[in-house]
C-alpha cells in the first residue's frame, strides 16, 4: 500500500536528487580553484617580481623582460627562439615581453608553427609511449599519469600545441626543474619558471600561434 509517509519521501527524492549535482560541483570546482592557489603561492617567491626575482640562480638576462619586438610580428602570437632560449609574446603595442626557457634535448626538439588549442591550470601529466620506451626507468612508473602539484612535469600551467587539428604533445610548461631554464633538458617541450608561465598563461588566447625556431643556425632576432 502507497502509504501518507511513502509518498512524501517519494516526492522529496524526486524532485531534491536534481538539485545535489549541480550544488556538488560548485562546491568541487570552489575546492579545485582554492587548491589551485595554494599552489601558485607554494611556487611564487614571497615579495616575487618578475623582472629582480631569481632564488633559482638564473643568469639574470633569462627574467621576464619587456623588449621592442621587430615590425610586422601579430600581437598575441608566440615565438621562441630555441638558441638563445628565449620565448617572446608580441604585445599589441609593438612590444614583446621576453622569458628565458628550456628546450627540447638533442633530436627531441622539434621546430615548426603551432597554434595553441588548449590550456589549463595545474595539469595531469601523463608521459607518451615514445618516452616511456626511450626511458622507462625514468617515465614507466607514471604510465597511469601523474597527478597535478607543485612536483608535477607540466608545472603550473600548461599551453597545448596543436598542427592542423592534432594535438603535437608538445607544451609550453612550468617546470618544477627550474634551474634547467637556459639548456636543452626536455623531451621535447618548451618549459619555463613556473611564475614566469603564471604571468603568461593569462595573456595567451585560444588561437594564436606558436613560432618554435630551429636549435641550429643563427639567432633569431625578434627585436627591432
Amino acid at each position: 500500500m502507497l502509504t501518507r509517509r511513502h509518498f512524501i519521501m517519494t516526492t522529496s527524492a524526486m524532485f531534491s536528487a536534481p538539485i545535489a549535482g549541480p550544488v556538488l560541483a560548485a562546491v568541487d570546482v570552489q575546492d579545485m580553484q582554492a587548491q589551485w592557489a595554494a599552489w601558485d603561492a607554494e611556487v611564487t617567491p614571497p615579495g616575487y617580481d618578475p623582472a629582480t626575482t631569481n632564488p633559482w640562480g638564473l643568469h639574470p638576462r633569462l627574467l621576464p623582460t619587456l623588449v621592442e619586438a621587430r615590425a610586422g610580428l601579430v600581437p598575441g602570437d608566440i615565438h621562441v627562439d630555441a638558441i638563445a632560449r628565449y620565448l617572446y609574446h608580441i604585445q599589441a603595442d609593438g612590444s614583446a615581453m621576453r622569458y628565458g626557457v628550456a628546450i627540447g634535448r638533442a633530436g627531441l626538439y622539434e621546430p615548426g608553427t603551432y597554434t595553441v588549442q588548449r590550456k589549463a591550470k595545474w595539469p595531469r601529466w601523463t608521459p607518451t609511449a615514445e618516452m616511456i620506451q626511450r626511458e622507462p626507468e625514468i617515465y614507466a612508473k607514471y604510465a597511469g599519469g601523474m597527478p597535478p602539484g607543485p612536483a608535477n612535469a607540466l608545472g603550473s600551467r600548461a599551453l597545448y600545441l596543436y598542427l592542423g587539428g592534432r594535438d603535437t604533445y608538445l607544451r609550453i610548461h612550468g617546470t618544477p626543474l627550474p634551474r634547467s631554464i637556459g639548456s636543452r633538458a626536455s623531451s621535447g617541450c618548451v618549459r619555463m619558471v613556473m611564475p614566469h608561465i603564471i604571468d603568461l598563461y593569462d595573456q595567451v588566447e585560444i588561437g594564436v600561434t606558436a613560432v618554435l625556431y630551429p636549435a641550429e643556425g643563427g639567432n633569431v632576432d625578434m627585436t627591432a
